[in-house]
């Protein structure tokens, strides 16, 4: 018989009075919350473009044009004008969005041959819950050509990374007049070209500050559908998170294209199970080395002849990461992922925190335990075998006061484990992993 045909028997575990009785809750089928839709499809191609057009038009934004920037060209004048931007977006969320620079002076070493000033803009959208809980939906709005150190050359950045900067502003504006649980984190960074430094000194900031960071949910090159040999799928868009198949940052992934897919239809998320491309590497990896999980989108298909070049002219070849090579269509549809995803992750109850699986004797079934969720309407035990890729639907509901769980049918050596918390408008957090306990 088909496990998830059986009949399930739920008990509580009972030996310690405090667990209480088990109690089964009528989760709300997972749907489209009509307020997010619409921020959703508030996303604009046209205001993706004009964002776009003007940041190419500051001619660079490499970060060694800080000497020679002025207020027209030059990753300052960039950095200026994004700030801007957040700052007429922040007067739209009746005061609970704040934009600050994050700045410090990067001293010589590996790719960096001398001192220079790295500032990133970031604008936080206060939560209403209490505590720090926070996502951060992330880009690097600085650029380069073939020289990652070229002050005054020309390095447009239209899709690396002008896309994610687009989308990350546009996202800012659908999402500011609405209000969430969890606090947001719209970051443009500087000084990723040379070693995710902007990122780095971000996601270090949060750690030390003791930041509950649950997830970064980065973009950068989302702006093309098309490569150097005609290969096209402008309904696909790569999603990577981490070679570990259970690690936080896979959950955050199959959350986001769970979401992404309900929200748009329309794309494909692609989960690629490494952390990036080869040779590459992005800003989420910043917050992964301080612990936080997180995940980067790109689009499916590079063109190298338009990332990472000086503009030119070539054996008849255009060369550089030109607005003429964007796909504003494409780019509308992988924001409006972005803008789901991380709005759900603001919406929905935080993770589900010190999930065990207990492993005290020698059973055919298996023992859930976790800490209570604030705010919960109840939680879901899901399952998935082994060399399954995503969850399936839930094997038991419970209420919120229910925090210990038995599965019977469903042995710990076949089947993978998860706990997620919802509330009662349905919304779902991601699954949080369980560790052995005897």
């Amino acid at each position: 018989m088909d496990p998830l045909a059986r009949i399930l028997t739920i008990a509580a575990v009972l030996a310690v009075a405090s667990f209480g009785t088990i109690g089964l809750a009528q989760s709300p089928a997972p749907g489209v919350d009509p307020a997010l839709a619409s921020a959703v499809a508030a996303v604009s191609p046209q205001r993706l473009r004009e964002v776009d057009e003007r940041l190419v038009a500051f001619g660079t934004r490499n970060t060694f044009s800080d000497a020679t920037s002025t207020k027209t060209r030059g990753v300052f004048a960039a950095r200026d004008w994004i700030a801007s931007r957040f700052r007429a977006i922040a007067a739209t969320s009746g005061g609970r969005m704040t934009v600050a620079l994050d700045e410090y002076v990067q001293t010589p070493r590996r790719r960096f041959p001398r001192s220079a000033k790295i500032s990133s803009v970031v604008a936080t959208l206060r939560g209403d819950e209490p505590g720090n809980r926070t996502y951060v939906l992330s880009s690097h709005y600085d650029s380069r050509n073939t020289d990652d150190t070229d002050p005054s050359g020309d390095a447009p950045g239209a899709d690396d990374n002008g896309s994610a900067v687009t989308c990350v502003l546009e996202a800012a504006r659908v999402l500011a007049p609405l209000h969430f649980r969890a606090t947001i984190a719209f970051a443009t960074y500087d000084a990723e070209e040379q070693g995710l430094y902007g990122s780095a000194h971000h996601a270090q900031t949060l750690k030390a500050a003791g930041v509950d960071v649950e997830g970064d949910v980065n973009s950068d090159i989302i702006g093309a559908s098309t490569d150097w040999n005609g290969l096209s799928a402008p309904g696909e868009v790569r999603l990577h998170s981490s070679p570990e198949d259970d690690s936080p940052s896979r959950q955050l992934a199959r959350f986001s294209r769970e979401i992404g897919e309900r929200y748009v239809p329309s794309m494909r998320v692609v989960m690629i199970n490494r952390t990036d491309r080869f040779l590459r590497g992005g800003d989420q990896m910043s917050f992964q080395e301080q612990g936080f999980p997180g995940i980067r989108y790109t689009e499916i298909y590079e063109n190298f002849d338009h990332q990472h070049q000086n503009v030119r002219v070539e054996n008849g070849k255009q060369y550089g990461d030109l607005i003429q090579f964007m796909d504003f269509e494409y780019l509308t549809r992988v924001c409006r992922i972005d803008v789901a995803t991380i709005a759900s992750l603001a919406l929905g109850p935080a993770l589900v925190r010190n999930v065990k699986l207990l492993d005290r004797t020698l059973s055919n079934d298996s023992t859930l335990s976790w800490d209570a969720v604030p705010g919960a309407a109840g939680y879901e035990v899901v399952v998935r075998e082994p060399m399954e890729a995503y969850w399936r639907a839930p094997v038991a509901t419970l209420s919120a006061g229910v925090t210990t769980v038995t599965v019977r049918g469903y042995p710990r050596d076949n089947w993978i484990f998860g706990v997620r918390a919802f509330d009662a408008q349905g919304h779902r957090g991601v699954v949080a992993f369980p560790t052995p306990q005897r």
